[in-house]
């Protein structure tokens, strides 16, 4: 009964610190993206709601994305604010050590780990998907336009004289696979259409291949053809990076429809790390714990906190550049990808592992 007590009253003040530092990091971004939001409707006469609301839908994936440090600073917190009120010193009376204090914050870290996975992502996957919706709405550039859904690829481009609808079936490499290219007149009058089984676009102009052309201004006459060059402002690199943000697919679905999603486009090593990143993402967030535990359990000083407290927010943004600087090194293949991902946590897995032994002996 006393180790239920202590188990959840421990547990509840490491939920509480990781709810404050949650708080603390909805408004910083709040207010940072605020600024951003603002900036980018600048032109646009939509009120201060338009920008407060947006920001507001983008701030759940920006603490996803910052759930492990999020954590990291969490635990300092919960640990710093036990030693300064000597609960430590107090729960070791009952026969709990440091490493207890670890194992039942480590177990929480992997319940909000996930809960995070399989409840919080399906949600802001949906939110993030709306969000750039909103903002596509207020496209500077509207006449040339791109949108992917479970048809295709569309494509609308505006030139001086027509317009051009543009259908394929999936961007595959530097190809559009299947292309169907309809152009009107500037009074929405079809005037030619292209079918091409594939499309070069790595240049400008695109060259549609093994297909044939109609122009309903010639009596819908029909050429066959072999290669026809198409002008387009589009590139491979503009389409790949509709498919940049990843945040708009939650986990379970990145799980279940990984093929579907590499068929419609999507870049594959891109999925693959993202996929990775959510199966890691647990395993971190325990990693975190046991971090911030190393560098406030080793010493009942609190005058030492302070220390302590400044070499945790080192380590903390030399970890989140080491593992930027990995993944790219994975999505620049100068390393394997899964390698990219993991090696941050075997890594620190080496280094907490020593530190976890040294504070039990304390």
């Amino acid at each position: 009964m006393n180790n239920f007590v202590l188990n959840k009253y421990l547990v509840s003040e490491f939920f509480k610190s990781f709810f404050n530092v949650v708080l603390i990091f909805c408004c910083l971004g709040l207010i940072l993206n605020l600024f951003e939001e603002i900036n980018y409707f600048k032109n646009y006469d939509v009120g201060i709601g338009l920008p407060i609301a947006l920001s507001l839908m983008i701030i759940p994936s920006i603490v996803i994305n910052m759930l492990p440090f999020i954590l990291f600073l969490s635990s300092m917190w919960v640990f710093i604010k036990l030693k300064n009120n000597r609960d430590i010193l107090s729960l070791k009376t009952f026969g709990l050590s440091n490493v207890n204090f670890l194992i039942l914050f480590c177990f929480s870290a992997i319940f909000i780990g996930i809960i995070t996975l399989f409840a919080f992502t399906p949600m802001t996957s949906v939110i993030v998907k709306y969000y750039e919706d909103i903002k596509g709405k207020y496209d500077i550039d509207k006449s040339h336009l791109a949108s992917i859904n479970t048809n295709g690829i569309w494509i609308r481009e505006k030139s001086e004289n027509n317009i051009s609808i543009i259908k394929s079936q999936k961007l595959e490499g530097e190809l559009l696979l299947n292309v169907s290219i309809y152009k009107f007149d500037k009074k929405n009058s079809l005037i030619k259409r292209i079918e091409g089984s594939k499309a070069n676009i790595s240049s400008n102009p695109w060259i549609v291949q093994e297909g044939f052309e109609i122009d309903y201004m010639n009596e819908g006459k029909r050429k066959e053809f072999q290669a026809l060059e198409f002008p387009s402002t589009f590139s491979k690199d503009k389409l790949n990076s509709i498919y940049s943000n990843l945040d708009t697919i939650s986990f379970y679905n990145l799980i279940k429809n990984m093929d579907k999603l590499i068929n419609r486009g999507y870049n594959p090593k891109l999925l693959k790390e993202k996929k990775h990143f959510y199966l890691s993402l647990p395993f971190f967030l325990v990693l975190m714990v046991c971090l911030a535990g190393i560098f406030t359990l080793n010493s009942n000083n609190t005058r030492q906190n302070a220390y302590y407290l400044l070499l945790s927010i080192i380590s903390c943004v030399v970890i989140f550049y080491f593992k930027n600087f990995s993944t790219a090194l994975g999505a620049t293949e100068r390393i394997p990808l899964l390698l990219s991902v993991w090696s941050p946590i075997i890594i620190l897995s080496l280094f907490c592992s020593v530190g976890i032994i040294q504070i039990n002996e304390k």
